[in-house]
């Protein structure tokens, strides 16, 4: 359990720690090179920010669903 809980921590911050996140489809990517650079890296940090929540929620679904079915 305590394994488990360790590479999950370990995946969220390392998932945290990338600051340079390009997480843009093509149509993004051309609005954001004539916006300039700050806001650039306000949409990539927002779209990294609206990723995060449905993969937190997929990721402890998938593990309870693990716990419940793996453990027979």
């Amino acid at each position: 359990m305590k394994k488990c809980i360790c590479i999950l921590m370990m995946a969220a911050l390392l998932f945290l720690q990338n600051n340079e996140g390009h997480a843009q489809c093509s149509v993004c990517t051309r609005s954001t090179q004539q916006m300039g650079e700050k806001p650039a890296k306000g949409l990539n940090a927002g779209i990294i920010y609206l990723a995060f929540a449905p993969l937190v929620l997929m990721g402890f679904f998938g593990y309870k669903w693990w716990r419940k079915n793996g453990s027979a």
